[in-house]
C-alpha cells in the first residue's frame, strides 16, 4: 500500500478495492527499494560526506577569522 497518497508525484494508480499503489518508479523512491547497497555506492557516500565535512571545516575557519577581526 501506499506510504504516502500525497507525495505529488502523479504516479498513482487505483487498483481493485480503492488501494492506491505506486507505480514502478515513482519520485519519492518508494516502489521498490533496495535493502543493500554495494561497495562502490558507500564508498562514494562516504566521499561525498568527506567533502561536505571539509566545506564545513572552511566555513568555520572563516567565521573564526571574521570573528576574530571585529575584536
Amino acid at each position: 500500500m501506499c506510504h504516502q497518497t500525497s507525495c505529488g508525484c502523479e504516479q498513482h494508480e487505483q487498483i481493485s478495492r480503492g488501494v492506491t499503489q505506486h507505480h514502478q518508479g515513482c519520485c519519492c523512491g518508494y516502489a521498490h527499494p533496495r535493502r543493500f547497497r554495494t561497495r562502490e555506492e558507500i564508498v562514494q557516500d562516504m566521499d561525498d560526506y568527506l567533502k561536505q565535512l571539509h566545506a564545513e571545516i572552511k566555513g568555520v575557519e572563516e567565521r573564526i577569522a571574521e570573528l576574530k577581526k571585529e575584536d
